[in-house]
């Protein structure tokens, strides 16, 4: 069960994926969404906006470092609780 956090993100990322049938969980591969550079900096600036948080990486390191659902909730995760 996806805490709230994790369902929010999920939401965001949902908003920009291809549609599609399957559903997304922190495993999902963020290609496998049809998410790509434009998309994945669109979610980024959301998210920073949505919790008040700056995610420093050009989108070549976003990339190399976000993976799957799970990389975004876990980079979210923990610049919140740096702020905090």
């Amino acid at each position: 069960m996806a805490d709230a956090l994790t369902t929010d993100i999920i939401a965001k990322i949902k908003a920009h994926a291809e549609p599609g049938g399957e559903e997304i969980t922190a495993a999902t591969e963020l290609t496998a969404l049809g998410i790509h550079s434009l998309e994945l900096t669109e979610i980024i600036f959301d998210l920073e906006e949505d919790y008040g948080i700056e995610i420093e990486m050009n989108t070549v390191d976003a990339w190399a470092n976000l993976k799957n659902v799970g990389d975004i909730v876990a980079a979210v995760r923990a610049l919140i609780a740096k702020k905090a």
